[in-house]
């Protein structure tokens, strides 16, 4: 058996994203920026999928710009602001991606800024009155605020955010590597100065991502070299990943509906068969039991601790993928979790859906966190489990 629902990490490629990578793979495989016409055919293909992502962003194809991934892209917006515009103060939150934070730490470290965290309420939301209050008191800010956070589903009012940013004069960055392929965006609606995405996240290939420039702005390049992506990325393209990043995207928003609607179906399902499976002690974290409130692919579920091990190794060794933190056997929950208001003696598990789960997928993972929970052999004493479901 193998199950996978860690589509928060990453994704399986689309078959219309290999077929559209193929002969790239083969025979289009010149160096865009070389000047015969093998090279110009390349970077006329590498031009289409800039237009492409810009057009599906709402963006202008001058605003996009390609990158390694996120990791990359949130470096280049954070460093690239605070030396390009001589920022001395950033607001942030605790429950950001770590490529966030570390990267704050470091310009924190070096005496480059002060960073402030905005509050959160006890499931992870911002506290919008207390950013306004920050922005209020250090005007001229950079803010750094995701969109749909990876590990508990939350989604943030970058509307709202976007809005008091231009009140008060603030640079606004948002994260939107777990949002990006799931939702909508009109990029010439909004109040965001940058924000990256991920490929892999939304069905496309690895090592590939890209950021969103506003026109009103420019960045300091991280990577320098022979001038590609106009001066602000030096290095070959990747070409393979650029073009399977535009065709991603291009499918994701052509069955955004129908993909939110299926994926939101498995959501709802996983939790109603939580609820009858006889496992005492279930909570769900942040806002991920939320159709509303959280991305629709992210459930965040804390389970009571096992005796003999963690439940994501369990699942694991019957060829189930998940994702989690447990500080059951002393490993420790995540920096998100414990931000938020849950219990510390608790195993957390990341599921995580795409639009290629099934139904019967899910029937056969609530089967097996049920044995696991029957046959572990402390759990008659545990106060958080009672043997209520029989299975044969």
């Amino acid at each position: 058996m193998e199950i996978y629902l860690d589509n928060a990490a990453t994704t399986a490629l689309d078959p219309e994203v290999i077929e559209a990578i193929l002969p790239f793979l083969t025979t289009h495989y010149a160096n865009p920026s070389s000047a015969h016409s093998a090279g110009r055919r390349v970077k006329e293909a590498v031009d289409n999928a800039r237009r492409t992502v810009a057009h599906l962003l709402g963006a202008s194809p001058e605003e996009i710009y390609f990158t390694a991934g996120a990791t990359e892209g949130i470096n280049l917006a954070l460093s690239g602001a605070i030396q390009a515009y001589d920022l001395s103060h950033v607001i942030t939150s605790r429950i950001e991606h770590k490529a966030v934070l570390q990267t704050l730490k470091r310009h924190e470290k070096e005496g480059d800024i002060e960073t402030s965290f905005v509050k959160l309420d006890e499931r992870g939301n911002v506290d919008l009155y207390h950013l306004e209050n920050l922005l209020r008191a250090n005007p001229r800010t950079l803010i750094a605020l995701m969109h749909g956070n990876n590990e508990i589903g939350n989604v943030t009012d970058i509307q709202a955010i976007g809005l008091l940013a231009r009140r008060y004069n603030a640079v606004f960055f948002t994260d939107t590597t777990q949002t990006m392929g799931k939702v909508q965006f009109d990029l010439a609606e909004t109040d965001i100065d940058f924000l990256v995405g991920s490929a892999h996240k939304f069905h496309g290939p690895k090592g590939v991502g890209f950021i969103y420039i506003h026109k009103k702005h420019h960045l300091k390049p991280l990577i320098y070299g022979g001038g590609q992506e106009r001066g602000q990325r030096g290095g070959t393209e990747n070409v393979v990943g650029i073009v399977g990043l535009a065709k991603a995207l291009e499918v994701s928003y052509r069955n955004l509906d129908a993909s939110r609607s299926k994926v939101c179906k498995l959501k709802q399902y996983l939790i109603s068969k939580l609820a009858i499976s006889g496992i005492e002690g279930i909570c769900y974290n942040g806002e991920s039991k939320s159709i509303e409130n959280s991305v629709p692919n992210v459930l965040n579920v804390s389970f009571p601790c096992l005796s003999t091990g963690s439940v994501v190794t369990k699942l694991d060794q019957i060829g189930i993928a998940v994702s989690g933190g447990s500080a059951c056997q002393g490993g420790g929950a995540s920096h998100v979790i414990q931000a938020l208001a849950c219990e510390a003696d608790k195993e957390n598990v990341r599921f995580s859906f795409s639009k290629f789960n099934t139904f019967e997928e899910l029937d056969l993972v609530v089967n097996a966190i049920t044995r696991i929970y029957e046959s572990d052999p402390a759990l008659s004493a545990h106060t958080g489990w009672k043997r209520t479901a029989s299975w044969a």
